[in-house]
């Protein structure tokens, strides 16, 4: 894993090797043991290395046989050296054992099309200097980043936002558009991002732009896409099912055992990352180290189930806890490792894990992405329920009264709250939308409602990227569209946090579930081994049901969480939650503070959880403070002691 940078400029003139070397800078976590540059009159390739394959022979900028095409890329190809022969039969010569180059001569060979020959995670840009034009691809899950701005004149691309600052073309501005997705989900799904004119090259997409010919522009093609069948594979027996996803699970995890450095893995005493810590452990021939995080209130944390899964398949396990002080005192630098405001606080619990890790080993695998293809969240389970029930209920009762009935239940005083609450979730009390029933009901930090009255902005296309992939696929069952939607939004994000938090400490993580013929077999799975008689993962369980405890596979799933809730009712929290409610912060310009106090206040007095919002609030706070307000210092102050920016 890698960083890579850099930037084409239209009209020709001396590129500028100390911007590249600013670029590349900013991103040095990425590559600590090497760096690389190439400038032309147009084009400008920086890299920095994390030497993984071929720690020798992978120096990059990387140029073919010819030095006519010259290379930076981020990740891994795990089929390279079975690519190389046909390669090689072909003429190609190769000087190196780096995968690296297998993309440099699969791209000679094969034009644009290499991208589907690879099985791996990657970003690269790839540049001809004959024919003047930049060639750009992401993996098809999204595993490996890549940020581009375009103004008509320059193109710049980098692995991190930050990095694409550097460049005096670009400013960092607010896109005000993106503020109601924001509030409900956390994060901008789509091309898009919290920067104005800085976007994501989509996963599974390349970009091409060609500066000989005018006007020029780059012309993105989508090259694979996530397989969704209409109807249902009944064809074959379950325990054939069964008995291929085992097979297939062990292929994608040695093949992610490919490296020329120590490797570990990430366990959190889950199903997923305790099935591949035993398939690791079958397979290496060597101690197998595992790392885990927690905290020191046992509710919230897994060390325990991490132990006993690290105990049963005997591996040599290490683990790290920390505290309210290291959470926070963590958050600015983190936010300015993510580039964006941090979704999920288990982000901070993971950049603790890799510090832990990379004081050992130099690549991890994880578990990430089984939920996403094989129904682990329990929203897909209560949101299947809650279709099936509405379409009963619909034929039994006309629609006005089911709305008199909605109305009647928020209002009663005959039922308690807590029975209110729970009634609140299911079909009976809700609208039948998607928006209502699943979006607001399950994911929303700030339901649709809420976002019209915190923000002094239009409130329209919240839900309008989720809803854009949903729609899809209107033939597919309910529960392959919610997989669908999530892989496409939800998983890529997920994908970054995962990205960005091992990388702030030059680590490279390894994600076997995403092998993307793994994620194809998936999809064609049928939805009763997913979910079955409220069993989630169902498949999953039983392929590994011979490698770890009873205990640890049909154990509740608790979903990395952390303490939030406690330490934002502490004395503590204090500072963080009155720089939320400065009256001159960056959320006063956009958020009517009065709401926002509301939203404090109920969670100070303990009337009301609202610490999904508070988050949100906090994080877009510090965020801007840290790239567009100049105001960064200020969160030195409140946890300076615990762990400096």
């Amino acid at each position: 894993m890698c960083g890579i940078a850099g930037f084409v400029n239209i009209s020709p003139g001396c590129s500028d090797m100390d911007l590249l070397k600013h670029m590349t800078g900013a991103i040095a976590h990425r590559g600590p043991d090497d760096s690389g540059f190439y400038v032309d009159e147009r084009a400008a390739l920086g890299h920095r290395r994390l030497s993984i394959i071929d720690v020798a022979g992978g120096h990059q900028p990387m140029t073919n046989e010819t030095g006519s095409l010259l290379v930076v890329y981020n990740g891994e190809i795990f089929n390279h050296a079975a690519l190389r022969p046909d390669l090689e039969q072909a003429g190609h010569r190769y000087r190196t054992h780096s995968d690296t180059e297998t993309i440099l001569h699969s791209y000679e060979q094969y034009g644009a099309d290499c991208v589907t020959r690879f099985r791996g995670m990657f970003a690269f840009a790839i540049w001809d200097k004959e024919r003047q034009r930049l060639y750009c691809a992401r993996d098809r899950m999204g595993i490996k980043p890549l940020y581009y701005f375009w103004d008509g004149r320059t193109f710049v691309f980098a692995s991190e936002i930050k990095a694409l600052l550097e460049h005096p073309s670009i400013s960092a501005r607010f896109r005000e558009t993106a503020l109601h997705e924001y509030l409900a989900f956390g994060y901008v799904s789509g091309e898009e991002t919290l920067f104005r004119d800085i976007y994501k090259l989509m996963p599974g997409h390349t970009l091409v732009l060609d500066t000989s010919v005018s006007p020029a522009k780059p012309l993105i093609r989508q090259y694979w896409d996530i397989p969704v069948p209409e109807k249902q594979e009944n064809q074959r027996p379950d325990q054939e099912w069964i008995a291929d996803c085992r097979r297939r699970l062990e292929e994608t995890v040695r093949m992610r055992l490919m490296s020329d450095v120590p490797l570990g893995m990430f366990l959190s005493g889950g199903v997923d990352s305790s099935a591949i810590a035993a398939l690791i452990k079958r397979t290496a021939s060597g101690p197998v180290k595992t790392f885990a995080v927690g905290y020191a209130e046992e509710r919230y944390s897994e060390l325990s189930y991490a132990a006993e899964v690290a105990h049963a398949i005997g591996t040599e396990h290490h683990e790290v806890k920390i505290g309210m002080e290291d959470f926070f005192g963590a958050l600015p630098r983190l936010v300015w490792h993510e580039d964006e405001p941090i979704t999920w606080p288990s982000s901070v619990s993971l950049h603790f894990v890799s510090q832990l890790a990379a004081s050992q080993v130099k690549v991890v695998l994880t578990g990430e992405g089984s939920d996403e293809l094989f129904g682990g969240y329990v929203r897909y389970h209560w949101n299947q329920l809650n279709l099936r029930y509405l379409n009963v209920y619909r034929k039994l009762l006309p629609g006005a009264v089911r709305r008199a009935l909605r109305s009647a239940i928020a209002d009663t005083r005959l039922l308690s709250g807590d029975v209110r609450r729970k009634i609140a979730h299911s079909f009976l009390g809700r609208d039948e939308c998607l928006e209502s029933l699943y979006l607001d009901n399950f994911y929303s930090a700030f339901n649709a409602d809420e976002q019209r009255r915190l923000s002094k902005t239009a409130g329209a296309g919240a839900y309008d990227s989720y809803l854009s992939y949903w729609n899809a696929k209107p033939c597919a069952s309910p529960l392959r569209r919610m997989l669908y939607a999530d892989q496409k939004t939800y998983l890529v994000e997920l994908l970054m946090k995962q990205d960005q938090m091992s990388m702030s400490c030059s680590i490279e993580s390894r994600v076997p579930f995403l092998d993307h013929t793994f994620v194809e077999f998936a999809m064609q799975v049928p939805d009763h081994l997913k979910i079955r008689n409220g069993v989630q993962k169902y498949i999953i369980k039983e392929a590994v049901s011979d490698l770890l405890p009873h205990s640890i596979i049909h154990r509740r799933k608790m979903g990395f969480p952390t303490p939030l809730q406690t330490w934002l009712r502490e004395p503590r929290s204090e500072p963080l939650l009155s720089a939320i409610l400065e009256r001159d912060g960056f959320l006063a310009d956009y958020l009517d503070m009065h709401a926002v106090r509301e939203v404090v206040d109920k969670h100070r007095s303990g009337s009301h959880d609202m610490t999904d919002r508070i988050w949100r609030l906090l994080n877009l706070q510090v965020w801007a403070d840290t790239f567009l307000t100049g105001r960064r210092d200020r969160w030195l102050r409140p946890f300076a002691a615990a762990q400096p920016v």
